[in-house]
Formats: C-alpha cells, sequence, structure tokens
C-alpha cells in the first residue's frame, strides 16, 4: 500500500522550498468534510520571511480554521514513510518527533501528528476563540495503483527526478477512518468514514489549476475517483496537463498524458468537465456546484496566501466504460470536493484532445 514519495522531500539545503499534505475525512451520513492541510514552507528558517508551518481546516459546512507554527525546528518528517508533526504550544523540551496518541494529548496542547495509519491534532484560533480538535485511526484501502500489486507514482517515473514543479502524488485514494473530531465545541464520531491523503512538493506552486476527488458515492463503497490538471513548469517550459485516477473494486483506471488523451473544460466556478480516452477505456467525469465555496491558502514567494476555492460539497457523476462500450461503473455523489487555483480564471478553461 505504501505509494512513492511517501516520505519528506526536502535536501536539508535549498531554502526556497514548500511540502504541502492534504488528508480528508468524509461522513456520508451527515454530507460533511473535514479536510485537513498540512504545509512546511522554507524550512531552512532563519531570517526568511515566509519560513514556516501551518495547519489549515476545511470544516462543517465548509467554514474555515487556520493556525500557523513558525518554529520550523518543531516540526519533523520521515524521509522515508509518511510521517510528520508539527509542534506548537507543548510542555516538552525533547526534539519534537512522533509520540503515542496519549502522550500527544497529554502533552502537546497546539500542534500535530500524521502518519499513514493515524490523524491527530488540537489548534486554536485566539481572535475568534474558534478550535479544533482530532483524533482518528486510517486502515488504508488504495493507495495509487492495482490492489496487491507495487504501487505507482501519480506523476509518472519522472517524478523521481527534479524535471517538473510541483510534484504531486496521491498517498491514499481511499480508506477507512474511525475515531473522533471536536468541532467548534460540536463532537463527531465515526466508524469506517471514507478517508483520503495526498501530497505536492517543490520550490513552485503550479501557474494554475483544478481538481475532483471524491470516495464516497452512492451506492458504490469500492469507488475512488482523483482528477485533476494544471500549467506547471518543466525545466524551463511550461505544459498544460491532466490526469484522471480511478479506483474501482481493486482496480486501478489510469488516464494520463503517457497513455491516455485527457481533455477538460473548467469554468473559473461551479462546472468541471473532464473526459479519459485510452486504448481500453473511456472515461466521463462531471462536477458542479452553486455553492460559493472557500478561499484556502497555498505556497507562493509571497507565502501562504488565498488563491484557491475549494467546495467539499460538489456533486459528481462518473461514467467508465470499456472500449466496446459496456459500463463498468456509473456513479454519483454530493460530497465530491471540487477546487480551482491559481490565476487567471476570467474565462472558461477548455483542452480538448
Amino acid at each position: 500500500m505504501k505509494t512513492p514519495h511517501s516520505g519528506y522531500h526536502w535536501n536539508q539545503i535549498t531554502p526556497r522550498y514548500f511540502e504541502g499534505w492534504y488528508f480528508r475525512l468524509t461522513l456520508p451520513k451527515i454530507n460533511q468534510t473535514f479536510a485537513f492541510m498540512y504545509s512546511i514552507q522554507d524550512p531552512l528558517g532563519g531570517m526568511r520571511l515566509n519560513s514556516g508551518g501551518a495547519v489549515q481546516i476545511l470544516g462543517v459546512d465548509e467554514t474555515y480554521l487556520y493556525r500557523s507554527f513558525p518554529k520550523v525546528q518543531q516540526f519533523f518528517a520521515d524521509k522515508n514513510n509518511l510521517a510528520l508533526g508539527h509542534w506548537g504550544k507543548t510542555n516538552l523540551k525533547t526534539t519534537a518527533r512522533l509520540l503515542s496518541p496519549a502522550q500527544f494529548s497529554n502533552c502537546i496542547t497546539e500542534g500535530y501528528q500524521v502518519t499513514s495509519s493515524l490523524n491527530q491534532g488540537s489548534i486554536y484560533d485566539p481572535v475568534t476563540n474558534e478550535y479544533c480538535r482530532w483524533e482518528y485511526q486510517i486502515e488504508p484501502v488504495y493507495g495509487w495503483g492495482n490492489s496487491q500489486q507495487p504501487q505507482q507514482s501519480t506523476a509518472g517515473w519522472l517524478s523521481s527526478l527534479p524535471v517538473f514543479e510541483p510534484g504531486w502524488q496521491i498517498t491514499m485514494a481511499h480508506g477507512l477512518a474511525t475515531g473522533w473530531v471536536e468541532w467548534q465545541g460540536k463532537h463527531y464520531q465515526f466508524t469506517n468514514a471514507p478517508a483520503y491523503s495526498e501530497k505536492n512538493w517543490g520550490g513552485s506552486f503550479p501557474q494554475k489549476w483544478f481538481w475532483l476527488n471524491c470516495n464516497s458515492f452512492e451506492f458504490e463503497i469500492e469507488l475512488a475517483l482523483t482528477a485533476g490538471g494544471g500549467i506547471r513548469q518543466v525545466l524551463w517550459w511550461q505544459e498544460e496537463v491532466a490526469l484522471i485516477g480511478i479506483h474501482y473494486q481493486g482496480k486501478f483506471y489510469e488516464f494520463a498524458p503517457w497513455n491516455s488523451q485527457v481533455s477538460w473544460q473548467i469554468e473559473p466556478w461551479g462546472k468541471w468537465r473532464l473526459q479519459g480516452k485510452s486504448a481500453e477505456y473511456k472515461v466521463t467525469v462531471s462536477g458542479e456546484t452553486d455553492l460559493p465555496g472557500t478561499y484556502v491558502r497555498t505556497p507562493t514567494a509571497k507565502g501562504l496566501v488565498f488563491n484557491c476555492r475549494d467546495t467539499t460539497k460538489g456533486k459528481l457523476s462518473l461514467s467508465l466504460c470499456d472500449r466496446t462500450g459496456k459500463t463498468i461503473v456509473e456513479a454519483n455523489s454530493i460530497s465530491a470536493g471540487l477546487e480551482v487555483g491559481g490565476a487567471p480564471w476570467d474565462k472558461a478553461w477548455s483542452v480538448f484532445k
């Protein structure tokens, strides 16, 4: 289940660098999502204005909570595995490291720790008096690839080289989460709730991008979708690329630049349309929302800024068939993650192949 790029990528030298992790938890019974976003930027520290870490959470009804952790020396991450954390307020005098859940609860007033099987933390906004505490265990179901086979790099084998900016990896396309979240004084308990995680890293974020994610479909419990596209840096030029990845009943269906034609039409907000064609399969994905969405921060040369718009309550439909036209799966959801980011978004972004 372990995917490539699960570990921390920073080389301990480069001053301009970011790495970010996204963990999504969906509660289908109440149609709510908690999206936890962890990041570290310019980890060399020193006098750099943008240096530090942060936690962002999209919570109930897409409300937003943010907390910065400026002390980079209290951030830690494993080079080989998905394991990281950042301590804020604590009574411990030791070097920041992974703790047992009980130790963390007793000793870390503000901060987080996360692995492939645990997500735990506590943050507080002293201005608004809003807070969030969470702890849940994760049982991975899908990584990024066919079940019972070696997992794949989301952006292909070249993502192991410093060619593309930024790197992108889905670390868990689908999993089952059991635990609790306390959000603004209300306690949410859950068992086997859909969970998801991904990460990105590098020296620059895409100039412009879109993203769709859903692993909570009506009547389909073994289905997960992630799709995304952007204008990314490739050495000294830029390119428009997109991919669609589907896990269904243990099988991985990949539509990527190296094996498929992927077309898209993304409105500045409200409508996402994608189509992928490979030698064996065809997929159509449609997302839409009437909600205004919520802006979240992403890394830039000027630090974390609001240039990314999200909804966690998007409507999504998916249709996957083989080359003869035989349907493999058709499914719908009202709890899709839909996103646009960067600029410009003054008109629809259409690429047809």
